[in-house]
Formats: C-alpha cells, structure tokens, sequence
C-alpha cells in the first residue's frame, strides 16, 4: 500500500480510513441490535465492498423487507468481480478496523468477533447524502448478516471463501 500522501485525491477521500472505519462500526451496531456477541471478523471483510459499490448499495437500501440472500439470489449481476473487489479492497477495511482500534471504538471477543465498545459509534449519521446512505446500508447490512447467523452461508451465497 503506497503512503497515504502518494495516494491520488480520489483514492484518499473515497478511502479515508476514517469514513471506511464508520461504515464498518455501523455495520457492527447494526449486527449487535440482533446478535450481541459482535460480528465476525470474516463478515467485516465485507461490509466495504458492498456499501461503497453505487449497485450493491442502492439495491440494499431500496428493498427493505427483502432478506439479503433473496436480494442476492434476484439480482445475481451485483457478483460479478464481487470477488476481486473484495480482494482490492482489503487494504482499506484493515486500515479502517487499525483506526478504529486506535480510537478505542472496537474490541476482538475471545471468540474473535468485533464488538462496539461504549464510545464506538454516535447514534445520530452525519454527513452527505451518499454518506449517510453508505452508512445506513452498513447497519442494514450487520443486522441481515446476525439475522442470517452462518458465515459459511453468507460466504456461499456471495460465490466466495474466507
């Protein structure tokens, strides 16, 4: 990964660790809502590939009763390059994950699940219009992941391994 101040200006705004940091701590409050344990860290990897990718988030947000597997299984197209976007970006859900650490927002379980600490995440989403959406795809993303409770079906569904 090159040095954050060789990084193009696109590159350093859209990948902020700061804003990928928040989209995996909202993905992880929504995911304690229903399963208090924390989420899994196989699942964190993720939450940035689909709640940055315009297709994946705008489908997400607008089916709200939908189960996610049903969202997947009516709209295959959203698994093409899944893979490969989820490779490329693992280096920012990593630095996202070190800062949010850093700032104490975050634990690993003994079970080895990420969990919110008390000063994680405000409650109220700030921000721009895609922002805030991208934020709250995340939550809804965590809640349909501790609804679904395997990752080995969550993985398969997605045409991935961990």
């Amino acid at each position: 990964m090159k040095p954050w101040i060789y990084r193009p200006f696109e590159i350093r705004n859209l990948f902020n660790p700061a804003f990928c940091g928040v989209l995996i701590l909202r993905s992880i409050q929504g995911f304690e809502e229903i399963d208090k344990s924390g989420m899994p860290f196989s699942l964190v990897l993720l939450v940035l590939p689909m709640c940055l990718h315009k297709g994946f988030r705008e489908i997400l947000s607008n089916n709200n009763r939908a189960n996610f597997l049903k969202i997947i299984s009516d709209n295959p197209h959203l698994l093409v390059g899944f893979a490969e976007r989820t490779t490329s970006l693992l280096p920012y859900t990593f630095e996202g994950l070190g800062l949010s650490m850093q700032h104490n927002s975050i634990k690993v379980s003994e079970e080895g699940h990420i969990c919110l600490l008390s000063k994680g995440i405000r409650k109220q989403i700030d921000g721009t219009i895609e922002s805030k959406e991208c934020q709250h795809v995340a939550m809804k993303l965590g809640k349909n992941f501790a609804s679904i409770g395997d990752r080995v079906t969550i993985y398969t569904t997605l045409g991935i391994r961990p």
